[in-house]
Parts: C-alpha cells; structure tokens; sequence
C-alpha cells in the first residue's frame, strides 16, 4: 500500500491539511450543484412562474387586441376584416405559446 502522504503529494501534515480542506471546498460546490438539480419542486415553481408570467403578457396583448377591434368597429370596418384580424392574432398567439413551450426543457 502506497502511503497518503506520497500518494496525494503532500510534502507534511500542513500541505494535507490544506488539501483536505481545498478537496472539502470542491466537494461542497458539487453537492450544491446535485442538490439544485435534483430540486424537482424548486424547479417546478419556477417554470410554472415563467408560464404564468408568459400568459399574463399574452392575456394582455389580446385584451389589447380586443380593444382594437372594439375601435375599429365603432368606425365602421367590415366585420369579415375584424374576424379574419381575430383569427389571425390568435394564431399568432398559440404558436408563439407553442414555441415557447417546444424550446424549454
């Protein structure tokens, strides 16, 4: 069997002690690196606040949308040009949501 000394290079008891302590260091970071990663919970929260704000700016951008037809119709537009602008801005929402839900992982 080797002896410790030789085997980690420590040139006397003070060289290992503060390799021991360097190693602890690494080996506390890597235990704090597995431990985010293994927070199922914590990073459900977390996405589940991204979507909500997600939905939130797009419940506004409709609402916003919905606004603009209100206006255009008091001024006479054609309701086919208002349904063909509604179809439209809802497709454009449900695949902007799908995108954002395809790239995360």
């Amino acid at each position: 069997m080797a002896d410790s000394g030789t085997a980690t290079g420590a040139k006397g008891p003070d060289e290992l002690r503060r390799q021991i302590e360097e190693t602890r260091g690494r080996l506390g970071g890597t235990v704090g690196e597995l431990a985010g990663r293994t927070d199922v919970k914590g990073r459900a929260k977390a996405r589940a606040a991204d979507l909500r704000d997600k939905a939130g700016a797009m419940t506004v951008q409709l609402r916003s949308s919905a606004a603009q037809a209100g206006h255009a119709v008091e001024r006479g537009v054609p309701r086919p040009v208002l349904i063909a602008g509604a179809a439209v801005g809802a497709a454009v929402a449900v695949g902007a949501l799908r995108r954002r839900g395809g790239r995360q992982a």
